[in-house]
């Protein structure tokens, strides 16, 4: 397709594989995390489908770091036909425990840098008159969780803005505001948050592989879409926040720490909300198993048998 695509958050996790999808899909990318080394790791990748590959490493938070990412873009390829922003912090404790400072750097990356992200794509789209702007959102852009309320704010309000952005641009056609919002994905986000509640995150079940929430990203950039939920219980743990909010209320709390936290302690951290963690850029979470490895295992068993008991007989 030759477009131009700007993937910001594409170190790790769903980002890494969106990198991969729209490099599959024949388009030039520049691709943007704070982690040099993971970037060049995922360009590598990117270019052995063919892909040409622009570097760029970004910390979001940084002021004017955006529309540097926009500039260096525009300087390698001329245009930006398609910008797709992955990259989100997340942090877990009790509001009145966790420091303020890690609260106010989670809404900073994941709503404040959207903004500012969407703010610069949309200065471009406006002068070129198209473009395609993805953002990710998450279901708990429409439902509230305890122990996440840095999250959940940022969430909501990157919801909030998509929405008046979308309503904005019905003068402009061409131009397109995407929202991908899954459930659970079955990524390290868990693991790499901030945490000031002595129990390390999980994703409550139903859980998506990451591939699936990559594929929305690259397919809305294709068909864009106002917005794409991703899990099968976003839909009815809507409709419980919205329509039985007393019973909602009384379930989400025991239901969190039943299924959003492991038994497993953990000393009061910053996980990764103000510095990346290089050997945390990969892809799974390992919350769910590798069914692409199960297979290949399964298909080479006859063949491993096979041969020890060749070898026995001998």
């Amino acid at each position: 397709m030759n477009r131009v695509v700007v993937a910001v958050g594409s170190s790790s996790g769903i980002g890494r594989l969106v990198a991969r999808e729209f490099a599959r899909r024949g388009d030039r990318l520049v691709l943007a995390a704070r982690t040099a080394q993971a970037l060049e790791e995922v360009r590598a990748k990117c270019a052995a489908e063919g892909a040409e590959v622009l570097v760029v490493p970004t910390d979001i938070t940084v002021p004017g770091a955006l529309e540097a990412l926009a500039a260096a873009a525009l300087d390698r390829f001329g245009r930006i036909d398609v910008w797709a922003h992955t990259a989100a912090v997340t942090a877990y404790g009790r509001f009145d425990q966790l420091p303020g400072r890690i609260f106010d750097q989670v809404v900073r990356t994941d709503l404040l840098a959207a903004a500012e992200a969407a703010r610069v794509a949309l200065r471009h789209f406006r002068s070129t008159g198209k473009g395609t702007l993805v953002l990710t959102g998450s279901v708990l852009g429409h439902i509230t969780a305890p122990y996440m309320s840095s999250y959940v704010a940022a969430k909501w309000g990157l919801t909030g803005l998509v929405r008046a952005l979308q309503q904005e641009l019905r003068d402009a056609p061409e131009i397109h505001i995407c929202l991908v919002s899954p459930g659970s994905v079955d990524t390290r986000i868990y693991q790499r948050a901030a945490n000031h509640l002595g129990l390390v995150g999980r994703p409550p079940p139903p859980i998506a592989t990451p591939e699936r929430v990559a594929r929305a990203v690259v397919e809305c950039a294709e068909r864009p879409r106002r917005e794409v939920s991703i899990g099968r219980l976003n839909p009815l743990m809507r409709v419980g926040f919205t329509c039985l909010p007393g019973l909602y209320d009384v379930l989400v709390g025991p239901l969190m720490r039943r299924l959003g936290l492991t038994d497993e302690p953990v000393a009061p951290n910053d996980g990764v909300v103000f510095a990346p963690d290089p050997s945390s850029a990969t892809v799974r979470g390992d919350w769910l198993p590798d069914l692409g490895h199960l297979v290949r295992t399964a298909a080479a068993l006859p063949a491993a048998v096979g041969a020890r008991l060749l070898r026995r007989a001998r």
